[in-house]
């Protein structure tokens, strides 16, 4: 069974339009807008800035656990998803996860002519963009999520893979600004990764410290990094080695593999930003 075939046949909660969205990026440093679509009998998926998303999952083309993987370690992550975007050569990797992309972004490089003829066939929307271009495939994929007004996103295949620099990345891609005030993890069988930030931009003055809480199991690992500079007041409970109003430093790796002591933990910030990286200790692995 080929890409487009295993595509078609996942693609049981999408009835078809007679509109197949394909949209042609900008070359490299020119701004993007949104052109008009061209028909290709294809199906449709939410129009921009609807706010009709709730739950966007994000497939890369990294490493991509298997559902039976994800269910396990994350119980709930695919809760309320109404769309799901595959950049490039993620659409190959979704179907590992039990997942059908609505969408594809990139400029398809990873999936060559034969694997872009297989998506149009199995009647996924396109967005094409030129391969000179500013922004990663998986960048486009969280703007395109955005634009639809996703406000949880879930971005799978960003780990793992040749390229470390693309790792690097695609963590770095928890602090764009698009995502802000948007509930953003990346994830895979055994990790998950968020970001923390003290405050939201243009507020002059923050209310009081930024707090998240993480659930999950005892003994999974937690690690606190600070992120883009220094962070101070960080404070946290539900962890074996506890923070009370202390500083993380860029740099020290003071902050590594703390563990959960229970089902739930706290992490809060009065400034600075912290990547938080959960570890799920999974039995049989190192």
């Amino acid at each position: 069974m080929g890409t487009g075939e295993r595509l078609a046949a996942l693609r049981v909660r999408k009835s078809a339009d007679p509109r197949n969205l394909i949209r042609v990026m900008p070359a490299k440093g020119v701004q993007w807008s949104a052109s008009v679509p061209a028909g290709d009998g294809g199906l449709s998926i939410p129009d921009p800035v609807s706010g009709s998303v709730r739950h966007a999952i994000l497939v890369g083309d990294g490493d991509v656990p298997t559902r039976a993987a994800l269910d396990a370690g994350w119980p709930g992550w695919a809760t309320n998803v109404d769309l799901v975007i595959a950049a490039d050569g993620g659409a190959r990797r979704a179907g590992r996860a039990g997942l059908a992309p609505d969408l594809v972004v990139g400029d398809g490089d990873s999936l060559g002519e034969s694997g872009l003829a297989e998506i149009r066939a199995a009647g996924i929307a396109l967005e094409l963009s030129d391969p000179a271009k500013d922004e990663s495939d998986l960048e486009l994929a969280v703007l395109a999520a955005v634009a639809r007004g996703a406000g949880h996103l879930t971005v799978l295949g960003a780990l793992g893979g040749p390229r470390f620099d693309h790792a690097i990345a695609n963590a770095w891609l928890l602090a764009h600004p698009a995502l802000e005030g948007r509930a953003t993890v990346l994830l895979d069988a055994r990790t998950r990764i968020r970001l923390l930030a003290s405050h939201t931009a243009g507020e002059a003055v923050p209310e009081g410290p930024a707090v998240v809480i993480l659930a999950g199991r005892a003994g999974d690992l937690v690690s606190l990094f600070p992120f883009g500079g220094d962070a101070a007041g960080v404070t946290t409970e539900g962890l074996a080695y506890p923070l009370r109003d202390e500083p993380l430093q860029v740099g020290p790796a003071r902050g590594l593999s703390n563990e959960r002591t229970g089902t739930e933990a706290r992490v809060s910030l009065r400034t600075g930003c912290l990547l938080i990286v959960e570890t799920h200790e999974m039995e049989g692995n190192p």
